[in-house]
């Protein structure tokens, strides 16, 4: 008997947990598209992001742009600037002021570290990209 005490929880356990966020990954409100672009660190316009802290936003890419933000010079991060917790429009586009991108629509804001919620309501997460540096040029694609 105190086996099957012993390991219930421990069954209830994995069973309660899942190791698919695919609630939170396949936002309904934010559309995939399909980019790749280059930043060249050496240009003037991205001299920022050669130090660790600081972060660079382009609205040419993505659904309502893209902010990329160098962790450590071999981290970096990049995530969608359109607001995760409703569909595009008008307003939707995010801007960024340090570390918080915040939404036109509604007081959501969000850390542009982590991609998670700072302040509003809401159920997603800003919507990553993948980051990868080669040299001096980052490249920055889903």
């Amino acid at each position: 008997m105190k086996k099957i005490l012993f390991f219930l929880p421990i069954f209830l356990l994995v069973l309660a947990c899942s190791s698919s966020d695919d609630n939170y990954r396949n936002n309904p409100n934010l559309p995939d598209v399909n980019f790749r672009f280059q930043l060249n660190l050496s240009f003037p316009e991205y001299n920022d992001l050669q130090f660790p802290g600081n972060s660079y936003a382009t609205y040419n890419h993505g659904v309502r742009g893209v902010v990329i933000y160098n962790i450590n010079n071999s981290q970096y991060v990049a995530f969608e600037l359109s607001d995760p917790n409703h569909p595009p429009s008008n307003c939707s586009g995010m801007t960024v002021n340090g570390v918080i991108a915040s939404c036109g629509c509604d007081d959501n804001k969000y850390n542009v570290i982590t991609g998670e919620l700072a302040e509003g309501e809401g159920q997603y997460t800003m919507k990553p990209y993948r980051v990868q540096r080669s040299g001096n040029v980052l490249e920055v694609f889903n």
